[in-house]
């Protein structure tokens, strides 16, 4: 047999075991699977850290503070210290919660990307919009200085996330490049464009202060502060619900332009407003988390591995595993260099990074 013939055997393979699992596990189970795993990875994520905090002082700590002690009183008795209260509470929730919306958004963004554009290799930077996010920052940063306090940076990258979607429109309207393949070149030149002129203002801004900058392209969950999480979760909440609502248009998208028009949808509207949906998401993400990659290439496919091509189960799904994905990898960043805390963006890079080579590999016969 040859080494084509049994690729395509165990994809074919792979594909039919997916189907099974689809089949037979109902998506209310998985959900509710992923959802318990996804908890219980929050709290883990909580207690550990340069100060080791026991699970029971963590949920003791929420319960508290959600006046959830009626449940069971003597399961919540309150024997720690303010200091650990607050290190639960202030400061490692708010960024536990942060890594679990940053990466339910991604891997949303990056499974709808991988169906408007019919590229299983799409990934939500894949338009410039991070490119765009890390402008702000770098404005904001090295120039404009904290001009609206705390929330200075996150929105002027959300604010560079917004033009950087406005350009590649514009790009893609001037040149007429409306297919899929001719959007992904339009985002491609934007963010080339775009890091230029970010790297041109990290030359004529202060040298002295460009650590921060280069910190915060590197990925982080440290500017998560309660005040400021409704915004990223809000923006997830009303994307996911879209996305999730429109599954069946990102099901006939896969298909191709032709059959989608068949089917009654506005082929070229629809991608624009999903690409328009994906730029708030990934802006929204980028904005309170600095740049994270490879998050939204990879979980969809290991979705679609495990439930198929369905999207009414590959978004929830991908939402729940993405979101466990940044946590766990959150994880690992904190313990990994102790008393340091690793930019994130590393691993989620070097992980994705490894699993981009083996994804080209197992996609070989598309054309890129």
């Amino acid at each position: 047999m040859s080494k084509d013939s049994s690729s395509e055997l165990s994809e074919n393979q792979s594909s039919k075991s997916a189907t099974l699992l689809a089949t037979y596990v109902p998506l209310p189970f998985l959900i509710l699977l992923l959802a318990f795993l996804l908890l219980g990875l929050m709290g883990l994520a909580i207690g550990v850290g340069s100060v080791a905090i026991q699970q029971s002082t963590v949920w003791g700590v929420i319960a508290h503070k959600l006046s959830l002690v009626w449940l069971h009183p003597t399961w919540f008795i309150p024997d720690w210290s303010m200091g650990r209260e607050n290190i639960v509470w202030e400061v490692r929730l708010p960024r536990t919660i942060l890594a679990a919306t940053v990466g339910a958004s991604l891997a949303l963004v990056g499974a709808s990307l991988q169906s408007v554009t019919r590229n299983p290799l799409a990934d939500p930077h894949l338009l410039g919009i991070s490119s765009g996010a890390a402008l702000g920052a770098i404005i904001a940063l090295l120039h404009t200085g904290m001009v609206l306090g705390v929330v200075t940076v996150p929105v002027f990258a959300f604010l560079g996330a917004l033009l950087a979607m406005f350009l590649v429109l514009a790009v893609a309207n001037f040149a007429a490049a409306h297919s899929a393949g001719r959007l992904i070149l339009a985002g491609v030149a934007v963010a080339f464009v775009l890091t230029s002129v970010g790297n041109l203002f990290i030359f004529m801004g202060d040298h002295r202060a460009s650590h921060t900058v280069i910190f915060w392209m590197l990925g982080g969950l440290g500017l998560a502060q309660w005040g400021q999480l409704w915004f990223p979760i809000g923006t997830l909440l009303l994307g996911s619900a879209y996305l999730i609502y429109k599954a069946r248009y990102l099901n006939a998208m896969i298909l191709g332009d032709e059959t989608a028009s068949t089917l009654g949808i506005p082929v070229e509207r629809f991608r624009i407003v999903v690409i328009i949906v994906c730029a708030l998401l990934t802006g929204a993400a980028v904005a309170f988390s600095g740049v994270i990659g490879f998050v939204g290439l990879m979980v969809p496919h290991i979705v679609r591995l495990l439930v198929g091509g369905d999207y009414r189960k590959v978004l929830p799904l991908s939402a729940l595993l993405g979101a466990i994905f940044l946590v766990v990898a959150d994880i690992v960043a904190r313990i990994i260099m102790p008393p340091q805390d690793m930019p994130i963006g590393i691993l989620t890079g070097l992980v994705g990074g490894i699993g981009f080579v083996f994804l080209m590999r197992k996609r070989r016969s598309v054309a890129l």
